[in-house]
């Protein structure tokens, strides 16, 4: 009996343990899980992920900081304006004359469009001692400064007006430092005057003018103070 040999017990024989079999489906699982990741690395996208990151970034770990804002930002300018000038004073003042020549000093209030009477005095010499407004003080456009002279009144030589307009003598008289005087009214031409032409006169002298059908000026001439 010990020695008998059937068909079933060479099939068991021939049939793998069960512990081969076990070991076989443990290897089978590893295989297909290692052929499953490599084909699934393979298909996978290797650029830049999703989130925006570069791909040194990404391989940090640190994303880039967000570009700043290169548009410049409105800005609002602030002006001053000046506060405006005191009432009634268009913002002139009596200039610095002392000192001055008186001539320069006529100009210099001419160009402020401010009035000058020159007052003389007995001294010597033609530099200005003192102004009424004083230096600085405030005025108004048209405002006439008294303008007082160390030395007397200096010579000039009278104009010939014959043949001129009478309303244009007056600025040529002006200049020269003396004053019109229209004793018939100032239309049409200068027909006589007195003092008459190339005669000497002094500042402040006034020059009676004649003009058109009117009589002969007087002979009389007053200096102005």
């Amino acid at each position: 009996m010990d020695d008998e040999y059937t068909e079933q017990d060479a099939a068991e024989r021939d049939r793998p343990g069960r512990g081969t079999l076990l070991l076989g489906g443990a290897l089978a699982t590893v295989l297909l899980a290692a052929v499953g990741g490599t084909v699934g690395w393979m298909l996978a996208d290797p650029g830049t992920p999703e989130t925006g990151t570069t791909p040194e970034a990404a391989a940090t770990g640190s994303a880039s900081p967000p570009e700043a804002s290169t548009t410049a930002r409105p800005t609002t300018a602030r002006t001053t304006t000046p506060p405006p000038p005191a009432a009634g004073t268009g913002g002139l003042t009596v200039p610095r004359l002392v000192g001055l020549d008186f001539e320069k000093a006529r100009d210099e209030l001419h160009d402020r469009k401010l009035g000058w009477r020159l007052v003389f005095g007995t001294g010597s010499g033609r530099t200005v001692t003192r102004t009424v407004p004083a230096q600085g003080t405030s005025v108004g456009p048209g405002t006439t400064v008294r303008v007082e002279v160390s030395g007397p009144a200096p010579e000039v030589d009278v104009p010939d007006l014959v043949g001129e307009d009478c309303g244009e003598v007056a600025d040529e008289l002006g200049d020269l430092g003396l004053f019109p005087r229209y004793p018939v009214g100032k239309r049409g031409e200068v027909t006589a005057q007195v003092p008459a032409a190339d005669t000497t006169a002094h500042w402040n002298d006034q020059v009676s003018i004649s003009c058109g059908d009117g009589a002969t000026p007087s002979p009389e001439v007053t200096p102005t103070p």
